[in-house]
């Protein structure tokens, strides 16, 4: 069948983790476009490698292309290394012999993912730079300033008020039982690791982040954005619909895969992509009626991808906003947080000053 993704069992090897794959692409396609053949192209970047584990990569997929197998298969003994989405165009790139555009098409497709996460990053950096300086500050006032005041206060005697005796017992308990303390801090943090490493319970968080009233649509058009770059990153290389869908599924993120479980069986049984992607909540007003226009003029794979550039744009104005408010935001609740903490270590003296008056 025409664009249906090869199944061909292959012994998968483990090593691939910190292969560089967009690198791979790029000069793949730039020896193939040159005309130098698949596998003399694939000796000449091994013979130029020093990592261990790049050239144990390609030592692998030479043999296995002498052994008589494609390009294809090659890649998919090596998952560590090789997405299903490079397979997958790949695979579909033989029937054209345009193996060197489907590579050039993949490393834009990296180029354009670690930039989208280049901007989330940025957006984040400084809000978390922020929190964690002012995690610093009030744990070195804490630790170190308020016992002080505390015992300056029993020295005086006389009642404090009620939230500056919480606070000063506070540090004074921090100072005097500090190993309880930082076992409490490492395992309250190890704790948290654990819980976002079992798949179940980050899915609950990510879940909660997406009701959120202004972070939760912009991370929903990021996913959105990401899917129609991959789907139509698919079709331009001659993938059908569904096998195009099904490859996207480990490449989407775990809160949509539900939603496009159900998609691609609702095309698979005769159902429009637009008509399918628009019952399970995976397209926006724009998209829709751009995934409508590539249908009606055959250019779905290409109005796809600029259905995803539209959301670029989304998510740069995103992160700009964030710059733009929710730091200054921050930087308010840390300071009150941190002039209270003074103010309330301050207190006692300003009460003592009235009574002298």
């Amino acid at each position: 069948m025409a664009g249906k993704v090869a199944t061909v069992k292959t012994k998968t090897s483990p090593i691939g983790k910190t292969f560089p794959r967009r690198l791979f692409c790029q000069e793949l396609a730039v020896l193939l476009d040159s005309g130098i053949p698949l596998y003399e192209s694939l000796m000449t970047l091994r013979e130029k490698e020093s990592s261990p584990d790049t050239v144990q990569v390609l030592s692998t997929m030479t043999q296995a292309l002498s052994e008589g197998k494609t390009l294809s298969q090659a890649m998919r003994m090596l998952p560590l290394a090789f997405s299903p989405l490079l397979i997958a165009s790949i695979e579909a790139s033989r029937r054209t012999g345009q193996t060197a555009l489907a590579l050039r098409q993949h490393a834009q497709y990296l180029a354009w993912l670690g930039g989208m996460r280049d901007k989330l990053v940025s957006a984040a950096i400084y809000p978390a730079i922020l929190i964690g300086a002012s995690f610093l500050v009030i744990s070195f006032l804490t630790v170190f300033v308020v016992p002080r005041f505390a015992d300056i206060y029993e020295g005086m005697g006389g009642e404090l008020p009620w939230l500056s005796g919480a606070l000063l017992s506070t540090g004074k308990g921090v100072s005097e039982h500090p190993m309880w303390v930082l076992g409490g801090l490492v395992g309250f943090v190890f704790a948290i690791v654990s819980a976002w490493q079992a798949p179940q319970v980050r899915s609950a968080l990510l879940a909660k982040v997406w009701d959120l009233p202004v972070v939760g649509p912009r991370l929903r058009l990021v996913e959105l954005a990401a899917l129609y770059r991959t789907l139509g990153l698919l079709l331009q290389a001659g993938v059908a619909v569904v096998p195009a869908l099904e490859a996207s599924f480990e490449l989407v993120g775990a809160s949509l895969r539900p939603a496009l479980t159900r998609a691609t069986g609702s095309v698979r049984e005769g159902t429009r992509l637009s008509d399918s992607l628009q019952q399970q909540d995976l397209t926006t007003p724009v998209s829709l009626r751009m995934i409508r226009v590539g249908e009606q003029t055959g250019e779905l794979g290409p109005m796809l991808e600029r259905a995803s550039t539209f959301y670029d744009e989304e998510v740069a104005r995103f992160s700009e906003w964030v710059g733009k408010v929710i730091s200054p935001a921050l930087m308010l609740i840390m300071g009150v947080l941190i002039g209270g903490i003074v103010v309330l270590m301050y207190l006692p003296i300003f009460q003592v000053a009235e009574q002298i008056q």
